[in-house]
């Protein structure tokens, strides 16, 4: 970690034609204001300027080579320019390499500073995934990209809600994923005990840290009604309950499957801390629902801390003033909250 005390979050542009230079641009002053973290901009200079003019900012930008010389406050925003000049001249909502190029630019020099311990956490902001595979970039998603270049193998996507009006439990709501940027047709190979297992360790983990004492994992169906003893499909019969039941028998507090339409509603009561769901949609809607801004999407079996907004690029609404920065926000503080956690442990 760095010598400084004081977590260092490498802040990526995402997709220049998206709101993520807003957002930054427009949470910045919430996200320094706690003095918890050291906040810089992976992208590019020019960009982050455009948004300052947009938004009527009083802030300036501060252009660094190397995140030592950082000194963010509410009105400098530092930047590392580790992506083309010529990201400026992308249209906004315009899908294009150009854009590709420079999140996946700014996404794999995160990644490597947080390896190489100059950043102690990296943050994203949302990208588009066609413009990533038109750079040349053939992941389906950050999380991929990421685990892809940490080298991880064992990883999950997961979505988080800190304890609020709307979730009942203590440590808040963490919702993990057994499949996730894949067609619906291609899930029913993925969802193996090997899988749903993993995940289910990785949730338990995870809130382990968050709650202090061992949380109460919920288990999703993949069918409706929990496959109805069979009549609606086998893969709870054959796959999800014996692997909970292994879950179980190795001490993980675990229960499942039970019908995806009423597991979340017991999960916002508090009964679980934590939910295992079979595909991307099954967890991300409910979530979100209970709190789409709020939402924080962390990278689970990293060996670096990687957290994210919860919602994409927003072409519609791009370099308009509108977007809203408090899932960002939100972000930077749980990165920052895990950061220092790591440090105390290590």
């Amino acid at each position: 970690m760095s010598s400084n005390k004081t977590p260092k979050l490498a802040i990526t542009m995402g997709d220049v034609a998206g709101i993520g230079p807003e957002i930054i641009v427009g949470g910045w002053p919430r996200i320094v204001q706690h003095n918890d973290c050291v906040p810089i901009v992976y992208g590019n200079n020019s960009v982050i300027e455009k948004a300052v003019t947009l938004l009527g900012s009083d802030c300036d930008v501060q252009l660094i080579d190397n995140p030592v010389f950082a000194k963010p406050s509410k009105n400098v925003i530092p930047c590392l320019n580790c992506a083309s000049m010529n990201a400026i001249d992308v249209r906004p909502g315009e899908i294009s390499h150009i854009a590709g190029e420079a999140a996946y630019h700014a996404i794999v020099t995160a990644t490597l500073h947080a390896m190489l311990s100059k950043a102690d956490a990296i943050v994203t902001t949302p990208i588009n995934k066609k413009a990533l595979n038109l750079a040349g970039c053939h992941f389906p998603g950050h999380t991929e990209l990421i685990a892809s270049r940490c080298g991880a193998k064992n990883f999950a996507m997961m979505l988080y809600l800190g304890p609020s009006g709307n979730i009942q439990g203590a440590a808040g709501l963490a919702v993990v994923h057994v499949t996730l940027h894949t067609a619906m047709q291609n899930i029913f190979d993925e969802i193996t005990s090997e899988n749903v297992l993993a995940k289910i360790r990785l949730a338990n983990d995870f809130m382990l840290k968050m709650k202090g004492q061992p949380p109460a994992i919920g288990v999703c169906s993949l069918n409706p009604h929990a496959g109805e003893n069979g009549l609606f499909g086998h893969e709870e019969i054959n796959i999800i309950t014996p692997t909970v039941v292994i879950a179980r028998e190795e001490g993980i507090n675990v229960s499942g499957p039970f019908p995806a339409d009423t597991i979340m509603l017991k999960a916002r009561n508090g009964e679980f801390d934590a939910v295992v769901a079979m595909f991307h949609d099954q967890g991300h809607i409910a979530l979100k629902l209970l709190g789409m801004h709020q939402a924080v999407n962390i990278t689970l079996g990293l060996p670096i801390i990687r957290t994210s907004v919860a919602h994409g690029t927003a072409f519609d609404i791009a370099w308009q003033g509108k977007a809203n920065p408090a899932s960002l926000i939100e972000a930077c503080r749980v990165a920052g909250v895990l950061a220092r956690n790591r440090r105390e442990s290590s």
